[in-house]
Formats: structure tokens, C-alpha cells, sequence
């Protein structure tokens, strides 16, 4: 028990320095009215075109209410706008407005800096190491989950 519960505890202290330092370089290139529970959602919004709201609740693991208030907000800032389906009407697709895509590429950028700086810290091998074992944590995490009828 003790192994799982430093596991976890470093985990989260390595996305908070992560997001902190995510954070610290979007601002710097004026990106200053973001918050850190945006960035999931934008980062989702990066690496998928056009997905439904449930679709992006379901990967980043929000509420109905909390996506609602997320997405409310980033459309207010200009980041995204809100579109029907041309195949279901009642649903709605989120996509990056112009601003949003500017944004899509400053990320991507401020991404891989971050990555190659970790890089010149553990090296290429190690890196890609951690995210192996890390990926296969997670996707047998979510597998027993999922067998129990509750996602993670």
C-alpha cells in the first residue's frame, strides 16, 4: 500500500509542476486569462477535431456541470464556439475559433519545449520509458475499472 500511495503522491506533484510550468509560459506569451482547469479541455480540443461536449466530458473525466461552466467560459474568452450536428441536432460539437487556433499553436510549441527540456534531463530513452510504463498503468487501471462497470 505504501508503494501505490508514494506512486500517486508523485504523480500528482509531477503535473503540478507540469501545469505550473505550462501555465507560467502560456502567460508569458499572452495567454494570461486561462486557468488551469481550461488547459485539459484545450489540450483535448488540440488533439481532437471537432468532438461532442460528451466526448470531452468523458476524457477529461468532468461532470455535465462542470464542462458546462468550463465551456461557458472559454467561449466567453474566444477560445471555442459551439456547433449543432449535422447529424443530431441535439448534439453539440465543440470547435477552436480562429483565437482558439492561435492558441492550438502556441500550445503545441510550449509543449514541445517543455518536452525537450525533460528530455535533456532523463534522456530520450528514459523518457520514452516513463510514458510506456505509465500508458500501460493507466490503460490497465482503466480496463479494471471498466470491468466493474465504472470508468476512471
Amino acid at each position: 500500500m505504501r508503494k501505490i500511495a508514494h506512486i500517486g503522491s508523485l504523480l500528482k506533484q509531477i503535473y503540478r509542476l507540469y501545469s505550473v510550468e505550462l501555465m507560467h509560459r502560456l502567460q508569458a506569451q499572452g495567454f494570461t486569462d486561462l486557468r488551469a482547469s481550461f488547459l485539459e479541455i484545450l489540450m483535448y480540443l488540440t488533439e481532437h477535431e471537432s468532438p461532442s461536449i460528451k466526448m470531452i466530458g468523458v476524457a477529461c473525466g468532468l461532470k455535465k456541470q462542470t464542462m458546462t461552466s468550463h465551456l461557458n467560459e472559454l467561449e466567453k474568452r474566444g477560445y471555442i464556439s459551439r456547433q449543432n450536428s449535422d447529424y443530431d441536432k441535439r448534439e453539440q460539437l465543440v470547435v477552436l475559433t480562429e483565437y482558439g487556433a492561435k492558441f492550438k499553436i502556441c500550445l503545441l510549441q510550449v509543449i514541445n519545449d517543455i518536452e525537450n527540456e525533460y528530455t535533456k534531463k532523463l534522456g530520450s530513452v528514459e523518457l520514452d520509458r516513463v510514458e510506456l510504463m505509465l500508458g500501460n498503468l493507466h490503460k490497465e487501471l482503466q480496463r479494471g475499472t471498466e470491468k466493474k462497470g465504472s470508468l476512471i
